[in-house]
């Protein structure tokens, strides 16, 4: 069976590394193009999209695709969607791993919303905002008027920003909990913008933002298509083996 893993996440690094050890799995993994340097995975990779709805069909009977698996971030919701829709189409078996979201403990100042441009209801004028919600869909903040904006993103910003009253800051992470207390004091951020990402990996801000007693705006996540759906790796490559098998 070949299979295509949508990749871009933690998850889908270790699913990769992992498939090579499945008898009668051949893989192959597909990533967007997000950054520029992708991080090695155990099996061959693709790069870039796939140019619309039908190529993508295309591309799946072309290569002789048996199965999909979507290990994308929980936000890339246009890719999420369209593959469910295609694989339904074309009667492919296609699951995705969806890590569980985040939840407020003691001492998490968040405010849940369903949209970007809420977050200026909350955020007071003259306040420093610090975005760790990556660039896309960085337009949809321009209502931050009077606000100091700080976006930090990956890769060095090959445009300037959007509006008026922010800029980026470029970094790589992973970022320790004292790393991110040190940076939100040094910028003086009053308030962190987030999108629910779950996992452990990018939870420090969140950690830090609670050490220094900072509000956080807490972006839900887009409804998800009716499909298979694991939480863990494990469970995924459970479904992979019995595919194969």
């Amino acid at each position: 069976m070949k299979l295509l893993l949508l990749a871009g996440t933690g998850e889908a690094r270790r699913i990769a590394e992992a498939l090579p050890a499945i008898a009668g799995v051949e893989a192959v993994a597909s990533l967007a193009g997000g950054t520029r340097v992708p991080a090695t995975l155990g099996v061959p990779v693709r790069s870039g999209g796939f140019g619309g709805r039908q190529a993508f069909a295309d591309y799946l009977g072309a290569e002789g695709i048996g199965a999909v698996l979507d290990a994308t971030h929980p936000f890339a919701i246009d890719i999420t969607r369209r593959t469910a829709e295609v694989c339904a189409d074309l009667g492919l078996p296609y699951a995705q791993v969806l890590r569980r979201g985040w939840t407020p403990g003691p001492g998490d100042r968040w405010t849940f919303v369903d949209r970007e441009e809420q977050v200026a209801d909350l955020v007071p004028d003259g306040s420093t905002v610090f975005l760790g919600t990556g660039t896309k869909g960085l337009e949809r903040f321009a209502n931050l008027t009077g606000r100091e904006v700080i976006c930090r993103r990956i890769e060095t910003p090959d445009a300037p920003f959007p509006f008026p009253g922010g800029r980026f800051l470029q970094g790589r992470p992973p970022f320790s909990v004292a790393e991110e207390v040190a940076l939100f004091t040094k910028l003086g951020v009053d308030w962190l913008v987030v999108k629910n990402s779950g996992g452990a990996a990018s939870r420090s801000k969140l950690d830090a933002a609670r050490d220094l007693g900072l509000p956080v705006a807490l972006l839900n996540r887009p409804a998800q298509p009716a499909a298979t759906r694991f939480e863990t790796e494990a469970e995924a490559l459970e479904w992979v083996r019995r595919l194969a098998a």
